[in-house]
């Protein structure tokens, strides 16, 4: 392996390993704005991850109704909202997606 790989590898452990020990070796506190803060941050890297793949589902960007990624994203926010079940959410989204792909593309 290179050593450029190793050293990354080795960095970004001691990274990990820092921020989360910090809090344990300063016996750091909470407060209520952090904990409200941090509870958004699942729903932004989830947001982070998927917003790419639908917008841009073959590496250039698609905003069209014909765009079944885009389509099947719809219906799973408002299944989500509806519902507020991640089952139905992601079982409508991969049944609207398949439904989609037989009948757009």
């Amino acid at each position: 392996m290179r050593s450029e790989i190793i050293s990354i590898i080795i960095g970004m452990a001691l990274v990990t390993l820092l921020t989360r020990a910090a809090g344990l070796l300063f016996n750091m506190k909470s407060n209520a704005v952090y904990e409200r803060w941090l509870k958004h941050i699942p729903t932004a890297m989830l947001t982070a991850l998927i917003i790419p793949s639908l917008l841009m589902p073959r590496g250039t960007l698609f905003i069209s109704l014909r765009n079944p990624y885009i389509m099947a994203g719809i219906v799973s926010v408002l299944i989500a909202v509806k519902t507020k079940s991640i089952f139905a959410t992601v079982g409508f989204g991969m049944i609207t997606m398949l439904l989609l792909q037989g009948f757009v593309i």
